[in-house]
């Protein structure tokens, strides 16, 4: 069990964030779009930077890596099935990675559907419960586009999330949790669990605080794109589909459809 490892959120661009791991001098860094947020927060608090790792390809997960190499020479960890030309060590699914430096291991979990080969890293028994870093795949009450895989892949890939223990700690890469909250309340409005998750989650940005990471049994009682099998969201996928649904992976479909013209 590591209870002095820390999880800090460094913002990056408009609504990213960039994970920084912790634990004495050593530090790891999740998705670095950006080397300056990472490099001050290194130089401020006297830390040496360990690893790298990477959930998909995309510039404003990546865009950094070049320049902390420059740096410092450290190993990079990513997706295999994706061009990242950093890359040291390629992932695929069920690898594991060890960091000794900050005293924990991830498991890599395949989730395509934003891209082709977006991975997760999920680590056991940190925190006195599991983290989950989900890069764009999850969001706090939502999910990633489809860019490149399909709708039944990236089901699929949730599916796997949704099935972690419920008291997981979920750290996405992006702020986007008052617009996609806007949208599960239209998909089911008389959701209390939502409503009271509304407000607090308004609370939080209004004192400019980050609304992650979300605790994954709060997404199961909330998010619509978890919640396929919810009679609620089911009548509401069939309303917006003007057929009658019944397969999970339709549902699903139907409500990422719904998203992407809300």
């Amino acid at each position: 069990m590591v209870d002095d490892l820390k999880i800090i959120p460094l913002p990056a661009f408009n609504d990213n964030y960039i994970w920084l791991l912790h634990r004495g001098d050593s530090a790891v860094v999740v998705d670095p779009g950006d080397e300056g947020p990472v490099l001050a927060y290194l130089e401020e608090h006297r830390l040496t930077l360990t690893a790298i790792l990477v959930t998909h390809h995309h510039g404003d997960h990546i865009g950094g890596i070049n320049n902390l190499l420059a740096h410092r020479e450290v190993p990079v960890f990513g997706p295999a099935d994706e061009a990242i030309a950093t890359l040291s060590h390629p992932l695929a699914d069920g690898d594991r990675v060890d960091l000794p430096e900050i005293g924990v291991s991830f498991e890599v979990i395949a989730v395509p559907g934003h891209t082709r080969g977006h991975i997760a890293y999920y680590g056991r028994n940190i925190h006195s419960c599991g983290v989950l870093f989900c890069g764009d795949t999850l969001f706090a009450c939502g999910c990633g586009r489809i860019f490149e895989g399909t709708a039944e892949q990236m089901w699929h890939s949730l599916s796997r999330l949704a099935a972690l223990p419920g008291d997981t700690r979920a750290y996405c890469a992006h702020e986007y949790t008052q617009a996609n909250i806007r949208f599960a309340l239209a998909v089911e409005p008389d959701n209390r669990d939502l409503q009271t998750r509304a407000a607090a989650v308004e609370k939080l940005r209004a004192a400019d605080q980050p609304t992650v990471p979300m605790i994954l049994s709060d997404e199961l009682a909330t998010n619509p794109f978890l919640r396929w099998n919810a009679p609620t969201v089911i009548a509401a996928a069939s309303r917006f589909s003007g057929e009658t649904l019944e397969e999970p992976v339709k549902v699903f479909t139907a409500i990422r459809e719904w998203k992407n013209k809300f």
